[in-house]
């Protein structure tokens, strides 16, 4: 893509999202989320976009729902998709979005059931450049409640990983732990979580729709067997199988 392609779709993207950010909502609305045991809620989702390595055209999207709170695999879906939006730092959402909102709309139309009340996204919500990442972007187009969670920080309106922020994670002593990422603004745009006892380091929490930030901290610590919530890691787990599938069998072809 020249460069000047690239600056039009950037001024487009950046209006798009403009547009988007507007409609996020960063408080509950959902019953569950007011219960301090989350009652209600039975269907939590994960979605994940996984490239084949060195092939950053074609990728795997996966959905994963898992029950709550007994986080067992409910359903699962993997489909090798065609990306077509160019990669732009900052604009991931634009590329990624499609396809994990056509999983989520094919478990709409195939078993309304299963649909998931929340959707855990291995990424960030308002913890962005403009504040509104892939979490966001899904949240507002699905219009499902959704988080960010995302495994290494973001260093982004002002937040650094410096000796602040080390000391910070040092002072993290159990799961559940957190503190809040603050950007330069003085507004906070997620936190620092200690998902679980055994894991030292932490995971990055940001609002995506539909959910505020303290229930969002909550929901992901309750859906932590290990350092990265179950919804996501089940993600990572079934996206690996299926990628590495899709590589034997073109490797095969070849």
């Amino acid at each position: 893509m020249s460069a000047f392609a690239e600056e039009d779709v950037v001024k487009r993207w950046e209006s798009e999202q403009a547009s988007l950010r507007q409609q996020v909502v960063e408080e509950d609305t959902e019953e569950w989320q007011r219960s301090l045991n989350f009652s209600g809620l039975e269907r939590v989702g994960g979605v994940d976009l996984s490239f084949i390595k060195g092939d950053d055209v074609n990728a795997c999207a996966q959905l994963v729902v898992l029950s709550y709170p007994d986080l067992e695999v409910l359903y699962e879906d993997s489909q090798m998709v065609t990306l077509t939006a160019p990669y732009i730092a900052g604009f991931l959402a634009f590329r990624e979005t499609p396809c994990l909102l056509d999983a989520l709309q094919r478990l709409e139309k195939s078993q309304p059931a299963l649909l998931p009340q929340v959707v855990l996204v291995d990424g960030n919500g308002l913890f962005h450049y403009r504040e509104f990442g892939l979490a966001c972007h899904l949240g507002v187009l699905s219009g499902l409640p959704c988080v960010g969670v995302a495994k290494n920080l973001l260093q982004v309106q002002g937040v650094a990983k410096d000796n602040e922020h080390q000391s910070q994670i040092a002072a993290l002593q159990k799961g559940g732990d957190s503190f809040p990422l603050t950007a330069a603004s003085g507004k906070v745009l997620g936190k620092a979580l200690r998902s679980s006892d055994s894991s030292s380091k932490p995971v990055y929490v940001s609002v995506g729709h539909k959910i505020s930030l303290d229930t969002a901290v909550r929901l992901t610590h309750s859906c932590c067997r290990y350092r990265v919530p179950e919804p996501i890691r089940q993600v990572h787990k079934h996206t690996h199988t299926h990628t590495h599938k899709q590589t034997d069998a073109h490797i095969k072809s070849l």
